[in-house]
């Protein structure tokens, strides 16, 4: 047998495309093509419809307000504002321009704890107990008012610094928000900060605000944001007062309380955090 030229591949070609005797298309007639769309509309109908099926019964045990796997973010990290450039806080006390994020990091974040902001939209509520709020679960919640007043010397009201033209910086401390958790088993959960390696003399002196630095306990159980949308996480100011100039130090600021994880070596946030001040002249 010859090769066969160019020309009568095309021809070829041409008659599978077309079949003018057998009128096929692509070797099948139009009866064939008919019936093998027919069965693929259908089969693939079918899976798309057991597929709806089966995440329509999955949302149905899912609530928008409460997730119902929670096993995993219990107990709480926490974190620390200002956050500008990771953990590391250094500035020198005479250039403003090194201090001056921070503080304006600070303003924009105590922001939504302004005394009349807390006062317009959120309550009063007891100290000292939990929040406890019934009824549906689809119901707006109240949210208790925390005003930044609370933060006494750390509120930036009196001091616009917050300490830090000073030298005696002001940070905050937040615990993450857990839906419908209760810290402390009905006793506020504390805070305490110490050098987490190095001298301990160099850090001499902390201040917490507000009271003892402590969370209330009339600020918890959170219920999402689906429905408590006024909450305002509760703070703990730490006010340094006293820390050694001119070193790194590292320092490490735990919650304490009933339930608080906060010696997890492999998670430096649980319950803790750890963070480096560097304060220049």
């Amino acid at each position: 047998m010859g090769s066969k030229t160019w020309a009568d591949l095309a021809a070829e070609m041409k008659m599978f495309l077309w079949n003018p005797e057998e009128r096929t298309c692509l070797g099948r007639t139009a009866k064939s093509w008919g019936l093998i769309l027919l069965f693929y509309f259908v089969f693939y109908t079918c899976l798309a419809g057991m597929f709806a099926f089966c995440l329509y019964v999955v949302l149905l045990t899912l609530s928008p307000y409460t997730p119902t796997y929670r096993d995993r973010v219990s107990p709480p990290g926490v974190m620390i504002r200002p956050y500008v450039n990771g953990f590391t806080i250094a500035f020198n006390v005479s250039q403003p321009n090194t201090w001056q994020p921070y503080v304006d990091s600070m303003h924009h974040f105590l922001a939504a704890y302004d005394d009349k902001v807390q006062e317009e939209k959120n309550i009063e509520c007891v100290s000292g107990q939990y929040f406890i709020q019934g009824g549906n679960e689809s119901e707006e919640k109240k949210a208790c008012q925390f005003k930044r007043s609370l933060l006494q010397n750390c509120s930036g009201i009196e001091d616009p610094t917050f300490g830090y033209s000073k030298g005696q910086p002001c940070i905050l401390l937040k615990m993450n928000r857990i839906i419908g958790y209760r810290p402390g088993a009905g006793v506020p959960v504390s805070v305490d900060c110490k050098v987490q390696k190095g001298n301990e003399s160099d850090l001499r002196s902390v201040d917490f605000y507000p009271g003892n630095g402590t969370f209330d306990l009339m600020y918890y159980p959170y219920y999402g944001k689906m429905t408590h949308v006024n909450y305002t996480s509760p703070l703990v100011a730490m006010h340094f007062t006293d820390v050694k100039k001119g070193n790194l130090v590292h320092i490490q600021c735990s919650l304490n309380g009933k339930g608080i994880i906060n010696n997890l070596n492999s998670d430096r946030f649980l319950g803790r955090i750890i963070f480096t001040l560097s304060i220049g002249k």
